[in-house]
């Protein structure tokens, strides 16, 4: 391709609107531009990446045996009311009416449409398992859209969804999908963590997400150690930390009530009192599926609604409101487990948090709200004076806590940007939605699913959080919309023969190549390619010309080779089958 007829609007200044790196990064390289709120056009170079990275998701899932479908994007709402989703999912499910007043839905996601026609077209284990994918568009009406493609509204996405006659097959294909995951991100250079995770909105009871390492990234992840073990902190089991100062406070035998004018938080409580933090004891109340329950973890950490949720059976979870917490006689800023009115610890139930529990019971001395306004006891025991009716651990998991798996290591901490999840599903839309099969004994049952989804924009964006510099664009020779760019470095007709001599060189031998023909200086060509982010460039130039060489610099590397002009194809081609493993 020749530059003179690319569709590539450079920009030269960064977008007010961007806000992280590969949104402005992909404005200014002219590989989107926006129409909309989390709306793009996809302009030539970003659909080549967007087409490159869709060629590895369906060569590796052909591999593992999957097949490819594609699934309608407006759906009818009945599909989504036998699942449940339609009054479950919220506002970010797009609705309308046909002219006709029938309910219908722009697809955030296809559960109930692939679950539907599985049940309508197979009938028997003999049939079983099947594997099913699609590349298709999805819409979710985010309330703040933003980051580019990393948050927009409109968005493609690779879906999967797997059915098994039995939960062991099931498991196996989840496992297969896992592998097969680890190999197409491997293949787009990236570096990435499987990482356990919530199941979100999917729903499900086993979740891996693919994490995209950068410093830019939403997610928050730790990884162990010693070993294997990663998770979202929303997730990662944390072993009882340790607690500091207990062994030096004298504490008194029963809990005394002490006041603490104008003092509400954990920090201010431990300052006014002279006691590290980790004495206090934080009082956070959720509401979980109509249920009021009061959440106790050491004062200088912080409470996982996640970990919460899944610690006592709920599906839907809030911070309760200041109303709520009236009505149930809580005193907003000042809640403890310890001298409950009997009244209000009939609406109000206690999880607390392993650490706490483990902390000597009975022996280690807390200090907690005293469910009146500007008090707090001091010497309360868990054990002794307050118990939970469910211990478990709540904790959002942080750098240097050991890992709650092993029991040995210390994780480190990491940012991420989810790019890809699988999730193990069992019934939770075959049951509901009936979509059975019949066994060999001829007992009809539920099928058992998997679902595996990919971002494909979102995996675009993440790369290039995670590959770029100052002047721009790093790309994966995977995902580069072309593998090489040549520059003739003047007007002189030399040049020009002999730019374009390599790059029809270039081209036989199989380099996506951009030749950029343009009237323009020098300067103006390196920092558009490397704005651009080609991750090869050869240069020609008068000085290196009279010596017979061109010049190959890599984007990567600031080393700039001298070579012959006759060689340099081959070169770039030796270069391009490295970085592809070919």
């Amino acid at each position: 391709m020749r530059m003179t007829r690319l569709l590539v609007p450079t920009v030269k200044e960064t977008p007010s609107d961007a806000q992280v790196i590969s949104h402005q990064l992909m404005i200014r390289a002219g590989l989107i531009r926006k129409v909309a709120a989390g709306v793009y056009n996809y302009l030539p170079l970003g659909l080549r990446s967007i087409r490159k990275f869709e060629a590895i998701l369906r060569e590796e899932l052909t591999r593992s045996g999957c097949q490819e479908v594609l699934l309608p994007t407006v759906q009818p709402a009945e599909l989504w009311v036998e699942s449940g989703r339609w009054q479950q999912y919220g506002p970010e499910l797009l609705r309308f009416k046909d002219r006709k007043g029938t309910d219908y839905c722009y697809a955030p996601t296809a559960e109930e449409a692939i679950t539907a026609l599985v049940r309508d077209e197979v009938k028997s284990y003999r049939d079983l398992p099947k594997n099913l994918f699609q590349i298709q568009t999805k819409f979710r009406d985010e309330i703040r859209p933003r980051f580019g493609l990393m948050r927009g509204r409109e968005f493609t996405m690779k879906d999967g969804y797997s059915f098994d006659v039995d939960e062991a097959g099931a498991l196996k294909t989840y496992d297969e999908m896992y592998d097969c995951y680890n190999r197409i991100f491997s293949r787009c250079g990236l570096k990435f963590r499987p990482v356990e995770a919530d199941t979100g909105n999917i729903g499900g009871t086993r979740s891996h997400e693919f994490q995209v390492l950068a410093e830019s990234g939403e997610d928050a992840i730790v990884a162990c150690t010693s070993c294997n073990y990663a998770a979202n902190v929303e997730k990662a089991e944390v072993k009882a930390i340790a607690l500091e100062g207990h062994d030096k406070v004298q504490a008194p035998v029963e809990p005394r009530l002490t006041p603490t004018p104008g003092k509400q938080s954990c920090a201010e409580v431990a300052a006014f009192l002279g006691l590290h933090p980790s004495l206090t004891l934080k009082s956070v109340v959720y509401l979980v599926d109509d249920v009021l329950w009061m959440v106790l973890v050491p004062g200088h950490r912080e409470t996982n609604e996640i970990k919460v949720k899944a610690a006592v059976k709920g599906s839907l979870i809030r911070p309760a409101e200041k109303e709520e917490l009236a009505r149930a006689g809580l005193v907003e800023g000042y809640m403890g487990p310890h001298a409950l009115p009997d009244a209000v610890r009939g609406k109000v139930k206690i999880l607390v948090d392993r650490t706490v529990a483990e902390a000597g019971p009975g022996e280690r001395p807390w200090v907690t709200g005293g469910n009146q306004a500007e008090h707090h006891y001091t010497g309360v025991r868990y054990g002794t004076h307050f118990k939970g009716d469910v211990v478990a651990d709540v904790l959002t998991a942080g750098g240097d806590d050991t890992c709650g798996r092993c029991g040995k290591g210390k994780f480190t901490a990491h940012r991420g940007i989810e790019v890809g999840h699988v999730f193990y599903l069992g019934t939770k839309y075959s049951a509901p939605l009936k979509c059975h099969h019949l066994d060999e004994k001829g007992v009809e049952k539920p099928m058992v699913m998997g679902c595996y989804g990919v971002g494909v924009g979102r995996t675009i964006a993440a790369s290039i959080e995670q590959n770029h510099d100052a002047d721009g664009i790093i790309w994966p020779m995977a995902l580069a919309p072309y593998h090489c760019v040549v520059l003739p470095l003047g007007p002189e007709p030399e040049l020009a023969e002999t730019a374009e001599k390599i790059y029809t060189q270039l081209n036989a031998l199989g380099v996506e190549t951009v030749l950029d023909d343009r009237n323009e200086r020098p300067g103006v060509k390196f920092k558009d390619a490397d704005l651009i982010g080609f991750p090869i460039r050869i240069s020609v130039g008068k000085k290196g010309l009279k010596d017979g060489n061109a010049e190959l610099k890599l984007r990567a590397s600031k080393d700039v080779k001298l070579v012959k002009v006759e060689e340099v194809a081959a070169q770039a081609r030796k270069l391009v089958d490295e970085a592809l493993g070919r």
